[in-house]
């Protein structure tokens, strides 16, 4: 991925991980849209950022992205890069759960079906530009689970094995996939803005950034910190990091 020259969509882009993205890649001089639900959040970090622009994007609803897609591919037609960053993280009791698994459908359906879909219907503006590229944002819970967010941490699993599966079939294009894997990164998910165990969100963003300048960008863009976790099986210690990581978040009994 070349970190400049690109229009760049981003979901999620107003908050968190993605906000923070969006604002380094934007101030590298690309143009960047972000997308989301939140409109209040969309404008906060528009206004901050003069240039960037924004789109509102349910993406729960399989209509809504179609239309959302056909919109962005209008008002931005040189469209080259997607970072499927849009996330939703809950903690579940499993015996406790709700009858019609209200969270852990709605975890499904943002996390993993969302970024499917949106890059289903992307595809087509992405296939017809000299050079495109998709980045999926999954976790370093996707290599070794959190007990507290059972669902979370299998819709992480689910892109980590469809970002696989999407750059094998892609090959042959010209458009490049690429995974973002976050360690435990302070934002508002899960309420771990203030957590001192948590990789503070510049830190993050900032090493993230010098890979994409300084390096041929990897498949797998995996920060220091989140190496642990990503590579737990291939060490032979992810027997010892999963019960050490879920005796410290004893949160659920």
């Amino acid at each position: 991925m070349n970190p400049t020259g690109n229009t760049i969509l981003i979901t999620g882009g107003g908050s968190g991980i993605g906000r923070g993205l969006a604002e380094a890649l934007h101030a590298l001089g690309n143009q960047v849209v972000i997308a989301g639900r939140r409109r209040q959040a969309l404008d906060s970090t528009t206004a901050a950022n003069p240039g960037m622009k924004s789109l509102n994007l349910d993406i729960e609803d399989p209509a809504a992205i179609r239309a959302f897609a056909a919109q962005a591919a209008a008002d931005f037609p040189s469209l080259n890069v997607l970072i499927n960053n849009a996330g939703i993280m809950r903690p579940e009791k499993l015996l406790a759960q709700q009858p019609d698994l209200a969270d852990a459908e709605a975890l499904v359906t943002t996390n993993l079906l969302g970024p499917i879909r949106l890059t289903a219907a992307l595809l087509p503006l992405l296939q017809r530009q000299p050079r495109s590229t998709i980045l999926n944002v999954s976790s370093g819970l996707a290599f070794l689970p959190l007990a507290l967010t059972p669902t979370y941490c299998a819709t992480k699993a689910a892109i980590h094995s469809y970002t696989l599966s999407l750059r094998y079939q892609l090959r042959a294009t010209q458009i490049e996939v690429l995974e973002l894997i976050p360690p435990y990164v302070a934002t508002h998910l899960m309420g771990g803005a203030d957590d001192p165990r948590a990789m503070p969100l510049g830190k993050f963003i900032a090493e993230v950034m010098e890979i994409l300048k300084t390096q041929p960008t990897p498949a797998e863009i995996v920060v220091e910190n989140a190496k642990g976790l990503r590579f737990a099986a291939e060490s032979g210690k992810f027997d010892a990091i999963f019960q050490g990581l879920n005796a410290a978040r004893s949160d659920i009994r």
